[in-house]
């Protein structure tokens, strides 16, 4: 987990950058929309690859591309939202212990 706790600090120095000089910063900058939308395709992109056949070395390699888009995209929104991914972590600890 440390990576994403990372990228989460990396993603948060972004969000005051120069929209110029990240692309972060500009979806950011850009708004709530504009973060749906790029999880929408990633979500949707996600789903195709998923579907390819899994025997295939590209379609594999596919669908980790496509995921770690969505998992980008869902920790930016986070961060457009200040919410921290632990708070998330936290409700998943949570509901597996019920």
């Amino acid at each position: 987990m440390s990576f994403l706790q990372k990228l989460e600090k990396i993603l948060e120095d972004r969000k005051s950058q120069n929209p110029s000089d990240s692309y972060t910063a500009k979806l950011i900058q850009d708004g709530k929309d504009r973060i749906l939308r790029k999880i929408g395709e990633e979500a949707a992109e996600l789903i195709i690859a998923a579907k390819n056949h899994p025997s295939l070395k590209e379609s594999r390699y596919e669908l980790v591309c496509e995921a770690s888009d969505l998992i980008y995209h869902f920790l930016v929104l986070l961060v457009h939202e200040n919410i921290p991914f632990q708070e998330v972590l936290d409700e998943l600890e949570k509901r597996n212990k019920a």
